[in-house]
């Protein structure tokens, strides 16, 4: 008989998994109050609880945006446009912007204070430029709403197949203000969208919303709810979020276990997934590598730490004598360039290819500032699935194999499986690596290309890899004008047609 969960006792057995058991915990017996809704990760036996509080906030505001939805439909595509440049002129302005810049300061201020980095959640006149510039990319984008994709004729009727909006979009950012302008993009297409973004940039969401992008929305006549924050700070209410029936898609961006745990609560909802998670991208420098494409091709891919950064760099054995020496030289220039010393890992039989000097202890400069540590460490064979997540010295990994075909077995079996590269100036081992190396992007070249906007001219709201398999019906690249479904309406000129 099914009952309602109003406590948890420490020691409890949850099952999970069909044949697995994890038990409740202390803490988490003394959260647990009645009204509170406990998930069970299936994949994993985490036990994540949802207070009631912010189970109602999510709850609410996707409430609200499926009623914009349905009234969406009845707004025009020029409402649409109208939007994007209302929302776009109102961040251009600075006495509009003043009380943003102000909330951003404080959040920095905030993030500074708790010892965080602050490299994506300060809105620099740059982020400012591109979030405007992203928001006229979709207004000038056409629609696809309504299109007919294709036309089946019958003797007296026709049956088409039409695009349409596919529903609410759910979003969990990082803490970037710049994500506001990706996640309107899904208004192009006919969609509403429902965003959480990171506890260290809420008081600049607050903000944005205040002071632009509501008003944007009454200025032009779109429903209500059609773009709405959740507002709350815990993680929780991610979890509350990426559980609601009503929500269509629910698209994940940042890295970990986090990412990984939210696309899980998700799937287990019924609700289709976009995960922008782990990354690291892959370069394979084959037999054919001209040494100069192979330099830039590394020292480009080092700019910044990002999902498509190279982080493992696989050189083929018959070239490694040459080519690590480029290799190492070309990090150390990343690294140069950003005023920090690199760190490299490498795997324990191709030690000897890395000088000693490399191995000397000196300061590498993370997140929380410039520390003491080996340069070079040595690292397992099964430990290329390793994302290094660094944030000022370029951390990257570099192994020897046999051949291209070894080194697409181990990007197969231990990377995520976001972008590989091959550098080789023969056609047909280019042909050969694609048609066997199992990503979504491919490439030949710096493997920072993976971005929606740099490579197809969209502002991208997210990136999806293939570590959870290959996906359906669409790319790797998640845009506003990929979210859709497919209506068939049928065309009735002979009222004579029965079965």
């Amino acid at each position: 008989m099914a009952g309602q969960l109003t406590n948890l006792t420490p020691g409890m057995a949850i099952p999970f998994g069909g044949d697995r058991v994890t038990m409740v915990s202390e803490e988490l017996a003394a959260a647990f109050t009645a009204g509170d809704r406990l998930v069970v990760v299936q994949s994993t036996g985490d036990l994540l609880r949802i207070p009631s509080a912010d189970w109602e906030i999510a709850s609410a505001a996707v409430g609200r945006a499926h009623r914009a939805f349905t009234r969406l439909g009845g707004c025009s595509d020029q409402q649409i446009t109208d939007f994007y440049e209302a929302f776009a002129r109102r961040l251009t302005d600075d006495e509009v912007f003043a009380p943003i810049a102000e909330a951003n300061r404080a959040d920095v201020e905030a993030a500074q204070a708790r010892g965080r980095t602050t490299t994506r959640l300060v809105l620099s006149d740059k982020m400012r430029t591109n979030m405007v510039e992203g928001l006229r990319t979709w207004r000038d984008a056409s629609s696809g709403r309504g299109e007919i994709i294709e036309t089946v004729p019958h003797k007296g009727w026709e049956a088409q197949l039409v695009r349409s909006g596919l529903g609410v979009v759910g979003f969990v950012f990082e803490g970037r203000p710049n994500v506001f302008a990706d996640a309107t993009g899904v208004l192009r297409s006919g969609n509403t969208v429902v965003f959480r973004i990171g506890s260290a940039a809420l008081g600049t969401a607050r903000a944005i919303v205040e002071h632009a992008l509501d008003p944007a929305l009454a200025e032009t006549g779109l429903p209500e709810g059609a773009v709405g924050l959740v507002d709350s700070p815990t993680h929780a209410v991610g979890w509350a979020l990426f559980s609601q029936p009503k929500l269509s898609l629910a698209v994940a961006r940042g890295s970990g276990h986090a990412v990984g745990q939210l696309g899980a609560v998700a799937r287990q909802s019924g609700i289709s997934v976009s995960l922008h998670g782990t990354g690291g991208g892959w370069m394979v420098a084959g037999p054919g590598a001209h040494a100069s494409s192979f330099a830039k091709a590394v020292r480009n891919s080092l700019d910044r730490k990002v999902c498509n950064t190279v982080n493992v760099c696989a050189i083929v054995r018959s070239r490694s004598a040459e080519l690590a020496p480029v290799f190492l030289d070309a990090l150390r220039q990343a690294a140069e360039r950003r005023g920090v010393n690199p760190k490299l890992w490498v795997t324990g039989a191709d030690r000897s290819l890395v000088p000693d000097e490399w191995f000397r202890s000196d300061t590498v400069t993370r997140a929380e500032g410039e520390v003491t540590e080996p340069i070079t460490e040595v690292i397992s064979d099964d430990g290329l699935g390793t994302e290094w997540e660094w944030e000022e010295s370029p951390e990257v990994t570099l192994t020897v194999v046999e051949s291209v075909a070894e080194a697409v077995e181990l990007f197969n079996s231990q990377s995520p499986k976001l972008v590989a590269s091959l550098i080789d100036d023969d056609p047909v081992a280019q042909t050969s690596f694609y048609e066997t190396v199992d990503a979504p992007f491919v490439g030949n070249g710096f493997t920072r290309w993976v971005d929606g906007q740099f490579a197809l001219n969209r502002p991208e709201l997210g990136l999806s890899n293939w570590e959870g398999g290959r996906l359906f019906g669409r790319g790797g690249v998640l845009s506003g004008d990929s979210v859709f479904t497919i209506r068939t309406r049928v065309i009735q000129n002979d009222p004579d047609i029965s079965r």
